[in-house]
């Protein structure tokens, strides 16, 4: 158990005051940004972009099988299936959740606040037998006197735990404690794009936008009775507005004109602004537009090439993160000479079946894939003989040409008595 008195200062032996490392980057008020909204979590999620990539990202991650390697002596690996750590990161973390949906919320978590937490329930031998998750506006982290990371759990009387009983996956982080929150780093492209949705629904809301008016002349006598008005302003619209009155005639009288009005710049610049808002979002999480069905950008030719790129550039540093943090938490030190933990992204990595089909047919020709390995990667079961490697008939050794002609002595003889 560990105290909140551990954290003194060392030169006057007086209680350090707690540092709040986590108040400013995950504060459950939020702040108020430039455009006048409050941009905290939950209203960050009202903005359909920002909640597209949040979503996009924690499901990519939770889609991908999480393994437990083990290195054997001639470089190649194999799943430690048999490792207490396996079936808690490979399928149940906790006895609540699936794998899909702890690394769904982890990753969502990492997303929206910059951190996962989950305490780690370990057996007497040290193994993590549960991950427990925590909200990170649960816990804060405090420096120790030793200069590690502590946790204190703020539902459960602020008990202080230490790092080997935590598991924390930071984002960016600037102090090397707390992982940055993107919603509090960047209220203010947030609030504008939350601002532009508020205005567009209020626009529509108060109806400020009129299809059109019918002019009077100047000379004609005004109407005082404001009812013949409003009976007049009714039974126009009822004869000549909806889908059954559509390319209807009208008649005005006493020299009346009709105008239609057009939709002006300002309003023009409205869409304009909300399709921004939502680019800022894909730049603030480096996700594709596409990505998330923006598709004023895309063609047949780069959609493909970006699919690529948002695995390679985007999903792979939060995986690389994620594995990292992982191994360093969850393995014991002796053990990570030879065991390590990965996501496998190869199926995200794919081309078109004809591009795929394609490189193994290159590599199986030049003599680095058997067919099982093709088989394998395609998740098809191995075949008997498939094991095999080819090895093209002109990639022989030049000084031992007979090796590859399979030629006798003589015949060698006579064939180098020729070249010559």
């Amino acid at each position: 158990m560990f105290w909140p008195n551990m954290f003194t200062s060392a030169a006057s032996g007086q209680q350090r005051k707690s540092v709040d490392w986590t108040g400013w980057v995950s504060s459950v008020a939020g702040r108020q940004s430039s455009a006048g909204t409050m941009v905290n979590t939950e209203t960050a999620l009202a903005v359909g972009a920002l909640r597209a990539c949040v979503t996009l990202l924690a499901e990519s991650v939770a889609q991908l099988p999480c393994e437990l390697y083990r290195r054997d002596d001639n470089g190649g690996r194999a799943r430690a299936v048999d490792h207490p750590l396996y079936d808690l990161i490979h399928s149940q973390p906790n006895r609540k959740d699936t794998s899909f949906e702890y690394y769904e919320q982890g990753m969502g978590a990492l997303t929206l606040e910059g951190n996962e937490f989950s305490l780690i329930d370990r057996d007497g031998a040290g193994y993590p037998r549960e991950l427990i998750p925590v909200h990170p506006k649960k816990v804060r982290v405090l420096k120790g006197p030793d200069g590690m990371p502590y946790y204190q759990l703020l539902e459960h009387a602020d008990e202080i735990v230490p790092m080997r009983m935590m598991h924390h996956v930071k984002a960016f982080s600037i102090d090397g404690f707390v992982g940055l929150s993107p919603i509090a780093t960047n209220a203010d492209a947030i609030g504008l794009a939350l601002a532009t949705e508020q205005h567009a629904a209020a626009v529509f809301q108060r109806g400020t936008t009129m299809s059109g008016v019918i002019q009077r002349p100047q000379a004609a006598t005004p109407i005082q009775d404001q009812a013949k008005v409003d009976r007049l302003l009714e039974k126009f619209a009822e004869r000549h507005s909806g889908l059954r009155n559509m390319f209807s005639v009208a008649l005005l009288q006493e020299g009346m004109e009709y105008k239609q009005l057009a939709m002006d710049n300002e309003k023009a610049q409205l869409l304009e602004s909300r399709n921004f808002g939502v680019i800022e979002v894909c730049r603030l999480y480096k996700v594709p537009p596409h990505m998330i069905q923006q598709l004023d950008k895309a063609t047949f030719n780069n959609i493909e090439h970006q699919g690529l790129q948002y695995v390679i550039y985007t999903l792979l540093p939060w995986i690389k993160r994620k594995e990292a943090a992982m191994m360093r938490d969850l393995l014991l030190p002796e053990e990570r000479k030879n065991l390590y933990i990965e996501f496998n992204v190869g199926g995200l990595l794919r081309g078109d079946q004809k591009s795929r089909y394609e490189a193994y047919a290159l590599g199986r020709q030049w003599g680095w894939l058997s067919v099982n390995d093709i088989r394998r990667l395609e998740n098809m079961p191995p075949i008997a003989g498939g094991e095999k490697y080819l090895t093209p008939m002109n990639m022989t050794d030049s000084q031992r040409p007979g090796e590859s002609l399979h030629a006798t002595p003589d015949q060698l003889q006579a064939i180098q008595e020729i070249l010559q």
